[in-house]
């Protein structure tokens, strides 16, 4: 795994819980928000590095580039030099508490004029003159029930040949491979440091914020709202990435 680049480190669940909350990005969780990505997310900079090269190939000058639930904004500064001249980008997030922090992630951006940070639900977000969507690990927390409706949103303000980039955390139809990868995740981040105890009361938190469609469903959304062709680009363990053409 890459060194780390947070210093603040996520011990949010690292202690008994009696009174378990579902999970939520409130302040506590934005302050160690990196940290918590670079642990809990298998091929969290190999996604980096395929955003930032999909976003050299397919962003086009003089149109927007959105970044749907921007979080810290680390999506943005860390592709925004393969972007062209003369676009707007913007990034949407619902959390305050995260966009306090992106703004300022941001700031050691020298040339920021074209962009954009909005604090919104991303169902209020209107899509225009797009060619590149990004939604990174956005998707899946959004109710299932709205799911087409944005995607269908986004694929209306997309130019023709625009491209929508998704990685989502996933399930799999068969069960057996579901339980063998759900305990390969495990592992996963009890390599990275986390306890079982974390582990358990973090994924107990989000059962019923963060719904994992399979990639065979996301492929079946994307298609019937409105985007003509969609691939799988990347799977690390139980996290996919997508991008699908108007």
């Amino acid at each position: 795994m890459k060194k780390r680049k947070s210093s603040k480190v996520d011990k949010i669940y690292a202690e008994p819980i009696v009174n378990l909350q579902d999970f939520e990005f409130n302040a506590q969780v934005a302050n160690v928000f990196q940290d918590m990505l670079e642990r809990s997310i298998p091929g969290y900079f190999f996604m980096l590095e395929l955003v930032k090269l999909l976003t050299g190939r397919f962003a086009k000058p003089n149109t927007n580039i959105y970044d749907l639930g921007c979080s810290l904004g680390e999506t943005i500064k860390h592709t925004y030099a393969s972007l062209p001249s003369n676009c707007q980008v913007i990034g949407v997030e619902k959390s305050l508490p995260m966009v306090e922090k992106c703004i300022a992630n941001l700031e050691s951006i020298k040339s920021k004029e074209n962009i954009v940070i909005r604090h919104e639900d991303l169902l209020d977000t209107k899509i225009e003159n797009a060619s590149l969507v990004i939604m990174n690990l956005t998707l899946q927390f959004i109710p299932p029930e709205d799911r087409d409706a944005v995607l269908k949103k986004i694929a209306n303000g997309l130019m023709d040949d625009g491209l929508l980039i998704l990685f989502e955390k996933v399930n799999f139809e068969d069960a057996d491979e579901q339980s063998f990868l759900n305990r390969l995740y495990s592992d996963f981040k009890l390599a990275n440091g986390y306890s079982k105890l974390e582990i358990t009361q973090k994924r107990q938190a989000l059962e019923n914020v963060l719904i994992p469609d399979t990639i065979p469903k996301i492929k079946k959304r994307v298609k019937r709202s409105g985007f003509r062709k969609i691939e799988l680009i990347s799977q690390c363990l139980n996290f996919s990435g997508l991008i699908a053409m108007k």
